[in-house]
């Protein structure tokens, strides 16, 4: 029959449909199996659960009698299992957690049975996090599977992890991974007392906690690393950083972050250390490239033409004598018609987005140019600037909100604009401060032992420290001695 206990759980659940009853009867003795048959593997329940029950009673030698109490099941049937004793308030909690609920007749306990089956994709190569060198694993939307990709990067004892569930209704795993004689124990208990505040609704992906993690939520500035591949996450632990994984999202956030780590790139500590610097100081070329070319090339037609050679000037005046819009109106119009496009190719299916937006660039732009709407020179500078934001893609919302700022700031104000905007912006990131951590370091503050990480990378028999600029409790990283 079915108990109560189990009526009652069920109704609670609302009546859902895929919350089933299941009820066995062995030698006089009753149970009732409650569960998510949705979120279980079906094959456990038959044959790790109801099978070992069954075969228990059938025993002559087990009949029931009145030795026979809830902990011989767990102990002696469902011992290979994960399994634990619960009270009746527990219950409704464990079964919403997608638990398999075991309720025994005349037994004030119930057991908790974790056979829980989620569909799980293979860690594969992230497609945000291309690389041509070193591993192709990425992370997946099953906390457990990326806590164990980390895992096998550190067999020691000294890798944490700490488990919180926030969201009142989505009851959202969270994971605090740091190495335990590295990190600053200070910085795990500020992170873990922000978690603990946070009162939401639910918790659908890893960015509902970046709002809550920032120690200036207003700032338009990214204050939080976010990644999602393991080599990088396990590196930036072995500095002293704190990574927190959300169950259900591939996007492991790590905390403090500083602006120089989204110049660096995983490819670089797989590659030649003179060619990675190289490639450093191209995406801060990039960088200049994306946000101040736009407003300076306005600023050069509308107030400063008498400084551009003569050549060049000769050859902008002839392409834009017709152009009726202003340079302002001009390069703001094309703007928008590469972000439209931009916006389509992404919610276009993949193929048939792809050749949207090169087809559409193409012919709306050359379209635009013979019709005399836009200017050769005014095309070239915006897709100069929104191709050179792609050399950090991890900055490309501040990117472009810096690029309109910066158009705007050099049609009213010229280069006198430019130039104040950017001093402005630096004078701002300067002092930006992130769990005790400067967002500029180590630049500013000036730390000359992290420089070696910083636009000019090292070889790394020369790091022999651990980043200052973060707080750790071990500086040595290595001891190397390059004439033995």
């Amino acid at each position: 029959m079915i108990f109560r206990a189990s009526k009652d759980l069920k109704a609670k659940m609302n009546d859902s449909e895929d919350v089933v009853i299941k009820e066995i009867c062995c030698s006089n003795k009753e149970f009732n199996l409650i569960f998510v048959k949705t979120m279980i593997d079906e094959k456990s329940l038959t044959y790790a659960v109801i099978g070992p029950i069954i075969d228990y009673f059938s025993k002559k030698n087990n009949s029931v009698n009145e030795d026979f109490n809830i902990n011989k099941i767990k102990n002696e049937v469902l011992k290979t299992l994960d399994v634990k004793l619960i009270t009746k308030k527990e219950s409704l909690n464990e079964l919403s957690s997608n638990k398999v609920l075991l309720i025994i007749k005349g037994e004030k306990k119930i057991l908790s049975i974790d056979i829980i089956k989620y569909p799980i994709r293979t860690p594969t190569e992230p497609p945000t996090s291309a690389v041509v060198k070193g591993p192709r694993e990425g992370f997946v939307e099953d906390m457990n599977t990326n806590i164990s990709l980390i895992r096998k990067r550190f067999n020691s004892q000294e890798l944490t992890v700490k488990q919180m569930s926030i969201g009142k209704r989505s009851q959202t795993k969270i994971s605090i991974v740091y190495l335990n004689q590295i990190v600053s124990i200070n910085l795990v208990k500020r992170i873990e007392k922000k978690l603990k505040k946070i009162n939401i609704d639910g918790v659908i992906d890893s960015y509902y906690l970046i709002p809550f993690l920032q120690n200036n939520p207003s700032s338009m500035f990214k204050q939080v690393g976010n990644c999602e591949k393991p080599d990088i996450i396990s590196a930036k632990l072995l500095e002293g950083r704190v990574a927190i994984i959300v169950d259900n999202s591939p996007i492991v956030l790590t905390l403090p972050f500083m602006f120089i780590e989204d110049l660096q790139n995983s490819n670089d500590y797989y590659s030649l250390s003179q060619y990675a610097t190289y490639i450093r100081v191209i995406r801060i070329l990039g960088l200049l490239f994306s946000v101040i070319i736009p407003g300076t090339y306005i600023s050069f037609r509308l107030y400063h033409y008498n400084i551009v050679p003569i050549n060049f000037l000769v050859t902008i005046a002839n392409s834009t004598a017709s152009i009726p819009l202003t340079p302002f109106l001009e390069v703001i119009f094309i703007l928008i018609l590469f972000e439209i496009l931009y916006e389509v190719s992404l919610r276009l299916p993949r193929y048939l987005g792809l050749a949207t937006s090169i087809v559409g660039a193409l012919v709306l732009g050359d379209t635009g140019v013979k019709a005399g709407l836009i200017s050769p020179p005014g095309v070239m500078v915006i897709a100069l600037s929104t191709i050179a934001v792609y050399t950090i893609p991890d900055q490309v919302d501040q990117i472009n909100l810096l690029r309109a700022t910066f158009i705007v700031l050099g049609s009213a104000l010229g280069l006198f604009g430019i130039i104040a905007g950017f001093v402005f912006v630096i004078a701002y990131l300067n002092s930006l401060e992130n769990y005790g951590v400067g967002y500029l370091a180590p630049f500013s503050p000036k730390i000359s032992s992290d420089l070696k990480d910083g636009v000019i990378k090292s070889n790394i028999i020369y790091m022999k420290e651990r980043p200052k600029s973060i707080k750790n409790k071990n500086k040595t990283r290595m001891k190397y001695d390059k004439d033995n």
